[in-house]
């Protein structure tokens, strides 16, 4: 099982390396459906296979979707699929086990709860259990397939040590070779495949097992570790209330109703994933107190069945401390829609811009309800204006997009202009208030809920239904709290993507619209803002016609990621541009600027590195100002060899007065590359710098023979993976 929580928090999924065929549905395979069956079978071999030889609790296989917009959950082994629906999808998201072991390409260790708690303190309140986690890539020589997720019980060892590292390595590159061998990408399931980890069957039990369990005053039963009873004694039925053929072969929580509680999943689940013994008590209607004592171990869960011993429910009793509320059917409902709610908000408080909110409404808010459509629209201008939707055609969209908030027959508009929600259960109940309403989208049930920040109305969220859906007291009432979270966390989000907006128009207005084309010389450049906070920065790129031989390239990063930061970069930029264009050599182009920044008085400091390139001479001269080291690829015909340049480095601009810029001679003959790039493309946390340089280095040399503009995106392709928290300017000159 994997231990991921699922919030979609970030938007889209940059060309992460697989550039085949797009994923498909299962429906859409066609003719592949045999092909499709024997990778499954190979997939789901291995999986098991490494769960056994590695003695984990579960293991897991991710996809990639179409379009890379996150992971969807193929093959699961150790756990029922009942415990799992909230993980079978992963979007490109914040910091979490998952996407870190992909964003960085390397294996992910968690070696407990205390770590858990330490890395990812939203992840370990989700999933409050003690266990061991490794994730890593799965990355073959076609890009990136997805990921594997595996759990321990809670006494694995809190180191990993090496023998065991290169056992799940190992397995995982047996999972990563079956897909680089398929031929085309392995269909997506419709619902993940569960896979057992025995391989054969199981067998029953020996006859003299049976007659002791029989004799023992108290039930017993055994479930496999999908979940399922695969023997009940005579006593244990008789306590649970059912006769032992209805059992076997289900799950309790399918054939006991009274045990489908989200409070009796979770002991469940605690067992599972920790194999630790748990006991709690439960209530089997109307009045008959059972203790359930459940033993794990890798093979399955054995449960004790006993009548506890307490007089709970009768007159004088008590109830059990460790038992879930005595409550009819309802109640227990009331229980799970808390859950949701409180995963739903939690989800929320992270959630960025408004793309963000719409896709976690569309992700989360719908599968936990059952519902099928979703509509959010804000009022702007007198009318409503459709920001997101699902499960709806166009046409409807169309329908609805624009409408007046004055119209008193539409649902939308009495509920903001009341502020009170508004629940319809078939076609019949809003047709009274709005007649067109069951012949647009094809929907039969839709609640209204207006989405209002300080007695503000923002706009509306419509949550519908393909069949009639009789809405509880409950389910209203979480609807509607769920509807002041998501109208919070949009006025968040309308807020930042203003700001955000803002950011970036200052940011394209500060760098070069389009950059010189120079006979000899093609150039690629990248600028990515950090993904997170204002998304503004101090990272800058230019390149400068000296003559008809003569090119100057220089790259920047000012301290800081705010409004001065971008401000005083664009005079840097600007300094720069003009020293060079008047024939100033590298050393006096940053000694310029550098007093520039000193006459200005400001506290940020700056990074640079300039490079004047001689086209008729093959050679390049340059000078830096603290900047990091450029990387200098050998022209084709050669082995491909990039390494980092030993560039003598001068001082931050802006440190002090009369600073020295040493200038470094390299050779440049045709075909050969050059990389300048700003921190944020190597500064990973945890990772030495000299390491990420050297990786970069190393991704140069494997696609040096790319065209420019597919290299320069193959080398930030690792850094759009998830978050990075600094901004990233690359500049690549090639000698033709």
């Amino acid at each position: 099982m994997t231990l991921l929580d699922v919030s979609s928090l970030y938007g889209e999924f940059l060309q992460v390396g697989f550039e085949g065929p797009a994923r498909r549905t299962m429906t859409e395979c066609g003719d592949e459906i045999d092909a499709a069956e024997s990778l499954d079978r190979a997939l789901d071999g291995e999986l098991a296979a490494m769960v056994r030889r590695t003695g984990a609790a579960t293991g897991s296989v991710y996809l990639c979707s179409d379009g890379r917009r996150d992971l969807r959950l193929a093959a699961i082994c150790g756990v029922p699929e009942a415990l799992i629906a909230p993980w079978e999808r992963m979007p490109l998201d914040r910091s979490c086990p998952l996407w870190d072991a992909v964003r960085e390409d390397r294996l992910v260790w968690v070696s407990g709860q205390g770590d858990m708690v330490r890395l990812y303190p939203r992840h370990a309140a989700a999933m409050p259990y003690r266990y061991a986690l490794a994730a890593l890539p799965l990355h073959g020589t076609r890009g990136l397939w997805g990921a594997l997720v595996m759990t321990w019980p809670a006494e694995h060892p809190a180191p990993l040590d090496h023998r065991e590292r290169a056992g799940i390595e190992a397995g995982a590159g047996r999972i990563t070779r079956s897909l680089d061998d398929a031929g085309p990408p392995p269909c997506l399931p419709d619902r993940p495949r569960i896979v057992s980890i025995q391989p054969d069957e199981p067998r029953p039990p020996p006859l003299a097992a049976v007659d002791f369990a029989e004799r023992l005053p108290e039930g017993g039963l055994t479930l496999d570790l999908d979940g399922r009873i695969t023997f009940v004694t005579t006593t244990a039925a008789v306590l649970l209330g059912r006769d032992a053929e209805d059992l076997l072969g289900t799950r309790p929580w399918e054939s006991l109703p009274w045990l489908d509680n989200p409070i009796y999943k979770d002991r469940y689940r605690t067992a599972v994933i920790s194999r630790e013994p748990v006991r709690y008590t439960v209530l089997r209607p109307p009045d008959v107190w059972l203790d359930l004592k459940l033993y794990p171990d890798a093979g399955g869960i054995s449960v004790r069945v006993i009548r506890s011993d307490t007089k709970a429910g009768r007159p004088g009793g008590h109830r059990p401390a460790d038992a879930a509320p005595a409550a009819p059917w309802a109640d227990t409902d009331r229980i799970g829609r808390l859950y949701e709610l409180v995963h739903l908000a939690a989800a929320l408080t992270e959630a960025v811009g408004v793309r963000d909110v719409v896709n976690l409404v569309a992700d989360q808010v719908l599968p936990a309800f059952g519902a099928q459509g979703m509509l959010i629209s804000v009022a702007e201008g007198g009318r409503f204006k459709i920001i997101g939707h699902c499960g709806y055609p166009s046409q409807a969209i169309e329908r609805f997009d624009g409408v007046s908030v004055d119209i008193i027959d539409n649902p939308a508009a009495l509920s903001v202009a009341s502020g009170a929600p508004r629940f319809f259960a078939d076609p019949a109940e809003i047709s009274a208030v709005y007649p067109e309403g069951p012949g647009v989208g094809g929907k039969q049930a839709w609640a209204f809920l207006p989405l209002i920040v300080s007695g503000r109305p923002v706009g509306c969220c419509v949550i519908s239904y393909d069949e009639p859906h009789t809405f509880s007291p409950d389910e209203r009432a979480v609807l509607t709290s769920l509807a002041g979270l998501i109208a919070q966390a949009f006025d968040r989000a309308r807020l930042y993507d203003t700001k955000n907006d803002l950011a970036h128009g200052l940011q394209q207005a500060l760098l070069p619209h389009s950059l010189p084309r120079i006979a000899g010389l093609d150039v690629a450049a990248r600028y990515l803002p950090a993904t997170h906070g204002m998304e503004i920065g101090g990272d800058f790129y230019d390149l400068v016609r000296l003559d008809d031989t003569t090119a100057a390239a220089v790259i920047g990063d000012v301290q800081g990621h705010n409004v001065n930061a971008a401000a005083l970069m664009g005079q840097v930029r600007t300094a720069v541009h003009a020293y060079a264009a008047a024939g100033a050599s590298p050393d006096e182009v940053l000694g310029h600027a550098d007093q520039i920044l000193n006459d200005l008085g400001t506290d940020l400091f700056v990074s640079c590195l300039y490079a004047q390139i001689d086209l008729a001479g093959d050679e390049v001269a340059l000078a830096s100002a603290g900047h990091p080291q450029p990387i200098l690829c050998c022209r084709p015909g050669q082995p491909p060899a990039a390494q980092p340049l030993e560039v003598e480095p001068g001082p931050l601009l802006g440190i002090g007065d009369s600073a020295w810029f040493p200038v470094t001679m390299a050779p440049m003959h045709r075909g050969t590359t050059l990389l300048l790039y700003t921190d944020g493309l190597v500064e990973v946390p945890g990772i030495d710098l000299t390491e990420s340089t050297a990786a970069l280095a190393r991704r140069l040399s494997d696609a040096a023979d790319l065209p420019l503009d597919d290299l320069v995106d193959e080398l930030i392709r690792t850094r759009t993976i998830g978050r990075h928290t600094d901004d990233i300017a690359v500049l690549l000159l090639r000698r033709t």
